[in-house]
């Protein structure tokens, strides 16, 4: 899904006014901190357009692929969204966008990053709030995206908690697609399914996860490149891949029944065959589907997070 491109036009509006040098800088400290897997510390202004201009993009697209995902496995409906730890605001443009939902609250403890994000999604309500205090707004989706890993390790088992609580359908996690962050998506699962919630994606089951310790579960998103965003990177390509993991869980029985596989490799395309890497209720296979097969059209169009009917 593409940026607004109203919500683009209003970053380079703010930004007009700032030394494009200095927030080339800031850009650079703030993803060279992600490509450390460090918090991403922006609290100044300056470095809070820089954010804004170069990493919200791409959440927005990792966010805007982990809703669409999710939505394929739930069958209820989405009237109101909350957007925990909500950054400039990401996540609730994306699942205003794809939920069609206009009652969208925002939590951020930031004001800098609060002042700014109520100009950049400027539908929701926001409200100045650490999610460590406690959440006592309720929504039937909950969204928690680039968040839960930068909190201090001791909170995130109580945040994550209070996230389910708050979430009277669906509760969604999104995170950078890095080993580390999905070994602590590992541990969030566990505690969801204990507290009764049922796992309906990226997972085909509700067991424990079969990738081996040294491996981890991560997809893409593409978020195309304004003039701003390259210039502001010193970058030519048009467009980055973001990669990230992710979790959706639901408390009500409101998934689809059918039984599936999800790629988790980009498809292996030779002569007559295509080779999927897949996770299925059964474990980590790897399935070929030749030519003469029904699915081969299916299988070379897939890419790494869709699901392929087990078979």
């Amino acid at each position: 899904m593409e940026f607004p491109a109203h919500v683009r036009d209003k970053i380079e509006q703010l930004i007009q006014n700032e030394d494009i040098k200095q927030l080339s800088r800031a850009a650079e400290r703030l993803s060279e901190n992600y490509r450390r897997e460090e918090h991403i510390s922006a609290s100044s202004r300056r470095e809070i357009l820089a954010y804004s201009a170069v990493r919200m993009p791409a959440t927005f697209a990792a966010v805007s692929r982990a809703i669409k995902l999710t939505l394929e496995n739930f069958g209820g409906d989405i009237n109101s969204v909350l957007d925990a730890g909500a950054g400039t605001g990401a996540a609730a443009l994306a699942a205003g966008l794809i939920t069609d939902c206009s009652e969208i609250t925002c939590l951020e403890r930031d004001r800098n990053m609060l002042e700014i994000g109520k100009q950049l999604a400027e539908k929701a309500h926001w409200r100045e709030h650490d999610i460590t205090n406690g959440i006592t707004e309720k929504a039937d989706l909950v969204i928690c995206s680039y968040c839960l890993n930068e909190l201090p390790e001791s909170r995130r088992r109580s945040v994550t908690v209070d996230l389910a609580h708050a979430a009277d359908k669906l509760l969604l996690i999104v995170e950078p697609g890095t080993p580390g962050s999905f070994a602590e998506i590992k541990k969030t699962r566990d505690i969801l399914t204990d507290l009764g919630m049922k796992i309906i994606a990226p997972c085909p089951a509700n067991g424990v996860c079969p990738l081996p310790q040294d491996d981890w579960c991560h997809f893409a998103a593409r978020a195309a490149r304004s003039k701003l965003h390259k210039r502001l990177k010193n970058a030519d390509a048009p467009y980055e891949d973001e990669k990230f993991c992710f979790l959706a869980a639901a408390w009500e029985n409101e998934t689809s029944a059918e039984k599936y596989c999800r790629v988790l490799r980009r498809p292996i395309i030779e002569s007559g065959k295509i080779t999927l890497r897949l996770c299925s209720e059964s474990g980590i296979t790897e399935k070929i589907v030749t030519r003469g097969s029904p699915l081969f059209k299916q299988a070379r169009k897939s890419e790494t997070g869709d699901k392929f009917p087990e078979y």
